[in-house]
């Protein structure tokens, strides 16, 4: 017995040992790990902010207050500070007269409700959780049309609190917003579009919104482009805006210009219009007694100017102000149009100066053929028709060789000076027509077609793109 007490012993003490053994090596792995962070175990300090066992909850003592009411409830006005990074511009609508654009928005503000001890002043950041259990600011987009926070593949919030109270609020939003657009100077205009920010319920006098660092507090990525415009500057500015039914409110101002690209409307709209009107200008180096071929080429460019036309202002909004393009389209539809009432001038006159030509060559050819019997008797009168009776025949019978001959050179004379009255009214028509050979000359209309049409329309397009450009 005695033995096995003594082994019992034994082996309680080498157990003790090893205990102790243990607990010393321990200790100084926990020593040499403080070692290496810098802080001495004697000299560290406990931080609130990094005990895992305690909640945030208890460290920023939300249960302690109630936070459906402001800071400094009841007190001055808390000052809010916003800056906003945008980090793309999505579309623009000329249809709707909208923009889309995507941004960061932040907010900075202090709650003294949220402070707590820290030896470090190192800030404890939170995600959407949090948010929903305390007071944060309630701005909202005004003019806005639709407008979300992204919430892939967790909502896009952040919450960062610091030890002294300060807050900083920043979340990820899309929101798409009205743009009062003018058309008139349309396509070659400048659009300024401009996103709003307000607070919905608090007054200036609860809550004071201002630019936390003035015009540096909009940011924008280099990398930010759109097909159909420049982006030429972004710009912040602030007032207040009056509602007469709740008061005055703090309202911010994010501002950009566009300016649109002319590029692609002078290949889509500007080029193929003058090649419209160019093209109608064919029509005067073609006969014009070609009447399909003329007719058919003026009836296709006013066709085409048509679908041309139709084709814009489907991409537009329908306003009631005359817009640059409008001008151009409709001034080289109206060259268009007077080639083709050219051409119906010149056919219409060259067919009433055809039938006068007619009518002269069928007077000519009667006078040229039946002889003149003025001054005859009517005996000879019938003779010389070849309708004359035996009484009529003898009738002459009176008459001698001498009487005839004589006579015959009475009615010579007579008929001579006929044709030369004849050719002296003849004359005075012709001298009487040539005030009027530009109109009833129908080359001469296509001659100066050639040179006044180009010629006009090339001033047109001067004058247009000076005003314009």
């Amino acid at each position: 017995m005695r033995c096995f007490a003594r082994i019992l012993l034994l082996f309680l003490c080498l157990v003790v040992i090893g205990d102790c053994r243990r607990q010393k090596s321990r200790k100084k792995r926990w020593s040499t790990e403080n070692h290496t962070l810098g802080t001495p175990k004697s000299k560290k300090a406990a931080d609130g902010t990094k005990n895992r066992k305690v909640k945030s909850s208890h460290i920023l003592q939300i249960d302690d207050h109630d936070f459906t009411m402001r800071p400094a409830f009841a007190g001055p006005a808390v000052p809010v500070g916003v800056d906003v990074q945008v980090e793309s511009l999505d579309s623009i609508s000329e249809v709707d007269m909208d923009f889309t654009m995507t941004l960061y928005l932040r907010h900075y503000w202090k709650d003294e409700r949220l402070a707590f001890p820290s030896s470090t002043n190192k800030s404890m950041t939170f995600d959407g959780r949090l948010v929903k259990k305390i007071w944060v600011p309630d701005v909202f987009f005004v003019h806005s049309k639709r407008s979300f926070i992204h919430d892939t593949t967790t909502e896009n919030i952040m919450l960062r609190v610091f030890p002294d109270g300060h807050v900083l609020y920043s979340l990820r939003v899309t929101v798409t917003a009205a743009c009062n657009m003018d058309f008139s100077r349309f396509p070659l205009d400048s659009q300024t579009c401009t996103l709003e920010l307000e607070s919905y319920a608090y007054t200036d006098e609860d809550l004071m919104l201002y630019w936390k660092s003035g015009d540096e507090s909009l940011s924008t990525d280099d990398r930010i482009s759109l097909s159909q415009f420049l982006i030429q500057k972004f710009h912040t500015t602030s007032r207040l805006a009056f509602y007469s039914s709740t008061g005055w409110y703090n309202r911010l101002y994010i501002n950009f210009t566009l300016r649109r690209h002319i590029f692609f409307f002078l290949l889509q709209t500007y080029f193929p219009a003058t090649l419209m009107v160019m093209l109608s200008w064919v029509s005067f180096w073609i006969d014009r007694r070609a009447v399909p071929a003329r007719v058919s080429l003026g009836i296709t460019t006013v066709l085409t100017m048509s679908t041309i036309i139709t084709g814009v202002n489907a991409s537009m909004p329908r306003v009631s102000y005359i817009k640059a393009v409008d001008i151009y389209l409709w001034v080289s539809f109206v060259f268009v149009f007077l080639s083709v009432l050219q051409y119906a001038a010149v056919n219409y006159l060259t067919t009433v100066r055809d039938g006068k030509d007619r009518k002269l060559r069928e007077t000519a050819r009667e006078q040229q053929t039946l002889p003149c019997t003025c001054g005859m008797p009517h005996a000879k009168t019938m003779m010389m028709d070849g309708a004359y009776s035996e009484a009529d025949a003898n009738s002459l019978a009176g008459y001698t060789r001498a009487s005839m001959a004589a006579e015959d050179t009475q009615d010579k004379h007579e008929q001579m000076m006929v044709h030369l009255s004849l050719d002296e009214s003849t004359l005075t028509k012709r001298k009487s027509s040539r005030n009027f050979r530009i109109i009833q000359n129908t080359h001469a209309i296509d001659t100066y077609s050639r040179f006044i049409f180009p010629g006009a329309y090339t001033l047109f397009n001067l004058i247009y793109w000076c005003v314009y450009c």
